[in-house]
């Protein structure tokens, strides 16, 4: 395990992070790992930007980017996987759901794959939005065949490398795993604890749990088909000229 960065997309979440943070530095303060926090603001109409600089002003592990308006999750992500310049990325939401202390169970395995992504087995969620998950999984995996029990499980940790090729498009964020297993990369699936929402409310609905993630998989099956990947297995022939030579 070397350093790794955890993006923290935030929107409206002005009644969480106080909690979130007490969560996370719980986490911090183990010093199993050298870990930076990075918020995401993500055009927050409430108190969300002010708490996160009072955040930063007063810890150096946190940092902070502010987006101009509200661009949606894969957007966030994708700000701040730009940002990151340690080994590994990880990401959690800031709704508490989640905690961060099961990251610790991560660390073992990010020797032998390039995505840790979590599974949350026991959903603390309301009816229609465990069965639209559950719905929405099922299909993924069997017409992509990535085999991801959880894939928008907020709790992912995944080697930078990968993380910076992958192709951002407006709801990439349901994909990564199976983004991460085009590139050839392995990833491995952990089972994390789930909470009630304490606070603030949910940016999901019905229709942006069940439609829209359809029509990003059809997107994403077009792009898969279309995916390029290529191994050189013989550099001997290749030559560098200086421009001495060139010109002679």
């Amino acid at each position: 395990m070397n350093d790794l960065t955890i993006i923290v997309p935030v929107y409206n979440e002005e009644d969480s992070l106080l909690r979130f943070k007490e969560a996370m530095d719980e986490f911090l303060d183990l010093n199993i790992a050298h870990v930076r926090v990075l918020f995401v603001n993500d055009g927050s109409t409430d108190k969300s930007y002010s708490i996160m600089k009072e955040f930063i002003r007063n810890d150096e592990r946190y940092s902070l980017i502010s987006l101009t308006k509200n661009n949606g999750l894969s957007a966030a992500i994708k700000a701040g996987i730009d940002q990151v310049t340690t080994t590994w990325t990880g990401y959690i939401d800031a709704d508490l759901q989640t905690s961060p202390m099961d990251f610790v169970s991560y660390f073992k395995y990010l020797d032998t794959c390039e995505m840790v992504n979590g599974i949350r087995a026991e959903r603390h969620d309301k009816f229609i939005k465990r069965m639209s998950s559950r719905i929405a999984n099922r299909v993924r995996s069997r017409m992509i065949g990535d085999h991801i029990e959880d894939t928008c499980c907020p709790l992912k940790i995944i080697k930078t490398s990968f993380a910076r090729n992958i192709p951002f498009f407006d709801g990439i964020h349901r994909f990564l795993p199976a983004m991460v297993q085009m590139q050839g990369g392995k990833v491995r699936q952990v089972t994390v604890s789930h909470f009630k929402r304490q606070a603030g409310k949910s940016k999901y609905n019905l229709r942006n749990r069940l439609t829209g993630p359809f029509i990003d998989m059809l997107a994403f099956i077009w792009m898969k088909k279309r995916y390029l990947r290529y191994q050189i297995f013989d550099k001997e022939m290749i030559k560098t000229y200086s421009k001495e030579k060139e010109i002679a």
